[in-house]
């Protein structure tokens, strides 16, 4: 059944150059092929098509996150990349962007060039 099926992230794309350039070496995701529908990047083991499409309608909610064991390190290195990060009225961050929930999960939320939104997430 479906539950033993490889994921495979599906995300659009109307600036090919600029979506290239920031997964591959903005967020250092590792480019596999250009099938001339899709740029394809391996995301430890998982499969990211970053789709060519007329348009994308930015979601208000992330629609990739990465799992990360240390959030302020990664902020800073996407910030020294010209990344910016999300600050919301609704809840309370810190000075980097960063949102504890109540069981000590912190998240951060930016954006691709296509306005997609994306976040990283740190466990306790």
């Amino acid at each position: 059944m479906i539950g033993a099926a490889k994921m495979v992230s599906l995300i659009g794309t109307t600036r090919a150059d600029a979506s290239k350039a920031f997964y591959q070496d903005t967020l250092g995701l590792k480019f596999v092929t250009d099938d001339t529908f899709a740029f394809v990047f391996d995301m430890g083991g998982a499969e990211l098509r970053v789709s060519r499409v007329p348009a994308v309608i930015p979601a208000a909610y992330a629609v990739l996150g990465f799992q990360v064991k240390d959030i302020a390190a990664e902020i800073d290195a996407l910030v020294a990349k010209s990344v910016k990060f999300e600050r919301f009225g609704f809840f309370q961050q810190d000075e980097r962007g960063i949102w504890a929930a109540p069981d000590g999960t912190k998240v951060a939320w930016f954006r691709d060039p296509d306005m997609n939104m994306l976040s990283l997430v740190q466990h306790v």
